[in-house]
């Protein structure tokens, strides 16, 4: 593999003018530029990133670490990540911490040295241990946490008020007997999902103890609620699951049923994953841009390297927006034309 010595020797250059030339520094000639170029486009010379690091005293890498890289919603908030960081110059190291505060710290310390910045996505954890995990030295931004409650910079999502908007749009179709299909206990997006649900039902339809079924944004636990809402005969008229991939299983469960969608029960989810768009029928949902939340958080830790504002607190908090599609009526529920699933017996 040819090294800079090669492409001096070949453009007839010292080495500290091939690498001044290369690295695309203003005291070389546009000459000397053009002559070094050519020799490292013959040599198909590929700069030593190590060598790089060492005079620059930066990686050029981000460490981005994730409770999870599995499922659509991780691959859109990396997409999201890597259009920043790849219009940057920049690489990313990505690692999972498999949902534990310990897998965090442990992949957070196996990055040390080698990133100029972070991202992390923090499982369910108090704000000073959290502080506490996150490496001294370099910019960090936190995704997916309150942010109120941080001394670092931030961007979240604001669950409740999604939730509870998903709600006040189901009632005002009609709908009353509404179901939730809770996510994990210990999650806090599903812990805001279901307070912005319940304290709307409460408001809007008087209802104080709705149906909620246990989840954990699994497509199986949205499949499994469907059974035990099938099963149970329960007075419901529409579904509103914590998350998509729920409520692709509780579609597809009530395909298989032979439950009409929306005709008999209407169905929601919050995400707007990719799949949402495709399911049958389409899933109307509170659309978070999980995309852009990762943009959003690349792009702060990007202005933090640069310094615009280093010094200063950034905390955003993106709105939800209600994407209606057919898994809910137009006109709301038409109970005259409507049966019931507690009233058709079907069974699986």
């Amino acid at each position: 593999m040819a090294t800079i010595r090669d492409v001096a020797k070949a453009a007839g250059v010292s080495i500290a003018s091939a690498s001044r030339a290369l690295n695309g520094h203003g005291n070389v000639t546009q000459e000397t530029r053009n002559r070094v170029e050519a020799a490292a486009r013959q040599l198909r010379y590929i700069p030593h990133s190590g060598a790089r690091s060492l005079s620059s005293q930066r990686s050029n890498a981000i460490g981005v670490v994730l409770p999870d890289v599995y499922g659509e919603f991780f691959s859109e908030l990396v997409h999201g990540i890597d259009r920043v960081a790849n219009q940057a110059g920049m690489q990313l190291l990505l690692s999972s911490m498999h949902g534990s505060a310990q897998g965090m710290a442990t992949a957070i310390r196996a990055m040390h040295g080698r990133i100029d910045g972070l991202l992390v996505m923090p499982p369910d954890m108090d704000a000073e241990h959290l502080s506490a995990c996150l490496p001294a030295g370099i910019p960090a931004i936190v995704m997916n946490y309150p942010v109120e409650q941080l001394d670092v910079s931030g961007v979240a999502i604001d669950n409740y008020a999604g939730a509870y908007a998903m709600t006040e749009f189901m009632v005002a179709q009609g709908y009353r007997r509404i179901a939730h299909i809770a996510g994990p206990r210990d999650n806090r997006d599903a812990q805001q999902r279901l307070a912005g649900f319940s304290n709307a039902m409460a408001k809007l339809t008087g209802e104080r103890s709705p149906i909620v079924l246990p989840g954990d944004f699994s497509e199986e636990a949205g499949a499994e609620a469907a059974r035990v809402l099938i099963a149970g005969r329960l007075p419901v008229d529409a579904v509103f699951a914590a998350n998509d991939m729920m409520a692709v299983g509780c579609l597809s469960m009530l395909r298989e049923a032979g439950v009409s969608v929306p005709d008999q029960m209407a169905v929601t989810g919050f995400d707007d994953i990719p799949l949402a768009r495709h399911v049958g029928p389409p899933l109307t949902t509170m659309q978070v841009h999980i995309a852009d939340m990762g943009a959003t958080a690349m792009a702060m830790v990007l202005q933090h390297l640069r310094g615009d504002g280093a010094t200063e607190l950034s905390k955003v908090v993106l709105q939800p927006s209600l994407i209606q599609r057919q898994s809910t009526a137009t006109a709301g529920p038409k109970a005259a034309a409507k049966s019931r699933v507690q009233n058709q017996g079907s069974e699986i």
